[in-house]
This record gives C-alpha cells, structure tokens and sequence, in this order.
C-alpha cells in the first residue's frame, strides 16, 4: 500500500532563502516575543521555537525572546491557556504542528486551530525511525523481522499521544511496510525529550520523531537514524536512508508554525508576520534552518488557514484508513 503523506499541493507557498543580504533597521524591529511551547524541552515544538527565537533576536528583527514549556493534554493545556487568557497574551507566539489537526478531530482537546489568531506556517520536519547506538538493529529490514518475530518486544515509541502525529508516521510506515499498522505496540512519551531518553535507556525498540531532533544525537553518535520519511536524503544526516531506498513507499513531512491569542490586535498580527517573513532572508535563519535540516515552507495569514483546512481534509481521510477515526 502506498501512503504520500506530504504537504505537495497543500503548500501554500515555499520559500527558498536563496538572498541572504536584507539588512534590518531599528524601526523594524518588535521589541521582544514570549513564545509558548505546549510540550517539554526537548521535543520538536521546543526546538522549532528557540531556533526562530534565536533568528529572529540574532537577526535584530526582534530585541528579546523568551521562551515557556506547558505540557499537558497533547497540547490542549497550552491552546486552553492562550486562549483563556487572551487580553494577557498578545506578546506570545505559541508554536504548533501537525497534531493541532489531529487532536482535534480525535478529540484529545475541544479546541482547534480556527479558535487562535493564524500568524504564518514556517517550516517542514521530516519524521525518522530511530533506534539506540547499541541496538543490533541497523535498517528497517533489521526493525521488520524484529516485529515480526516478536511484535510485543518491539515497541516504537513517540512524543505524543496514543492516535497522534509520531504513532500516525509509525502506522504509516508499518503499513507500508506490509504490516497490520493498528498491531503496532506504541508507548507514548510527554513530547521527543522524555522519548529520546526512553530509547537511550532502552525502555523502546524504535522511536518515531522528528527527524530535526534525531539529527545531533545521531552525529554525536548516541542513536542510529535506520529510515527518513523524506523523498531523498537530507544534508544534515546525508548517511540516513531514506523509507522509499529501503522499499518502504511512503513519504511524510511534519508542518511547523505560530499561532496568537484570539482577537489579537490587526497591528500586533501584521508586526509578528513582517518579522517571521524577513526571517527567512537572513543568514541566521539559513545557519539554524540548514543545523536542523528543516524545509522552508512559508505560508502567511489566509494562505495559513487554507492549509490548514486542506491538512484536516487529507490527515482525516488517512486517519480513518488506517482506524485512527
């Protein structure tokens, strides 16, 4: 069976920071930005959130970044914060992905994106299957014949809930893989840090996660990336096969982006949209875009919220092939 979970036609737009010349002047910049982060450090959220806040202070598009982890209800603790307390809020950028779609339609949390301020949609993480440094398994064929002689010892793990994003890329490629995707013994984690340590402590087989936040661990050679869900290899681990080399035919690649407060001010959502779009003409952009190996996907305010409603079209029809829904 083969799944094309990709943004392809869904992009609104991408951005190729190919001019990195723009010069910022003071009167451009915001003053400072609190970006809230609904999971722990660690995971793809956090790391999507300080790389831009590094950027954009780096750059001198914004004087101060700050950052808060909120973890709790899949994300729901945060979106319930921001938007319980609006009026309080309009300096926050909260960061989200793929599983605001999802968790809505499964019903983890009651609210959904058209609840939020859409500022803009920024990046793109690929998801990878990862394994220990001293697991004796070194592709997915190794995982394979692991789960099948044993599919209860072959746990994949994820930061996120049972039906969420990293337990739908694992199904997916299971599934792809030719086996029962709902047979899949996944253990969810409080987002990829807690994760990430549960395969190092070899609590899990496998761990399916953002492809960003397996990179460094895999070059200080502390896990093994066996399978990317990118179409061709990635610079940033170039070593790191990709799902379809290994006969795998599927391919997935996580959206990332900012959302406000309800009701924030025309002025405050056009100052953070002006600043994430100059981001990407930066060298500072380039150098945290190129260490996380992220694909630049820039899609603005209305461009935002039809992307959006397209992802709720494509990830629920997969959802309910697959039985999530």
């Amino acid at each position: 069976m083969k799944f094309k979970f990709a943004l392809g036609a869904l992009l609104a737009s991408t951005v190729a920071a190919a001019t990195l010349t723009t010069a910022v002047s003071a009167d451009d910049a915001l003053d400072s930005i609190h970006f809230l982060i609904p999971g722990g450090a660690g995971g793809g959220w956090d790391g999507t959130a300080r790389g831009t806040g590094e950027a954009l202070t780096k750059a001198g598009l914004v004087g101060n970044a700050s950052y808060e982890n909120m973890s709790g209800g899949g994300g729901g603790k945060a979106i319930g914060y921001l938007i319980e307390n609006a009026d309080s809020n309009h300096g926050t950028l909260m960061v989200n992905s793929t599983p605001i779609v999802i968790r809505s339609l499964t019903g983890v949390f009651p609210h959904n994106f058209r609840d939020l301020t859409l500022v803009a949609g920024t990046i793109g993480d690929y998801a990878a299957i990862v394994v220990g440094k001293d697991s004796p398994v070194n592709s997915m064929e190794d995982l394979l014949a692991a789960y099948d002689a044993d599919p209860s010892a072959t746990a994949i793990g994820g930061g996120s809930v049972p039906g969420g994003m990293d337990h739908l890329v694992a199904a997916m490629v299971m599934e792809a893989a030719g086996k029962d995707a709902l047979g899949v013994k996944y253990i969810p984690y409080d987002a990829g840090g807690k994760a990430m340590a549960a395969l190092l402590s070899g609590e899990i087989a496998a761990l399916s996660t953002g492809f960003s936040e397996a990179v460094d661990l895999a070059k200080a050679g502390e896990v093994k990336i066996i399978g990317v869900t990118s179409d061709d290899r990635v610079d940033a681990a170039a070593d790191a096969k990709t799902m379809k080399e290994q006969g795998i035919d599927t391919s997935f690649v996580n959206w990332r982006g900012f959302f406000a407060a309800p009701d924030l001010p025309a002025d405050k959502l056009a100052a953070y949209q002006a600043a994430l779009g100059k981001m990407y003409e930066t060298p500072e952009w380039e150098e945290v875009r190129a260490r996380n190996g992220w694909v630049n996907i820039h899609n603005s305010g209305d461009d935002f919220k039809a992307f959006l409603e397209g992802q709720e079209t494509v990830i629920g029809d997969l959802m309910k092939k697959l039985g999530f829904l």
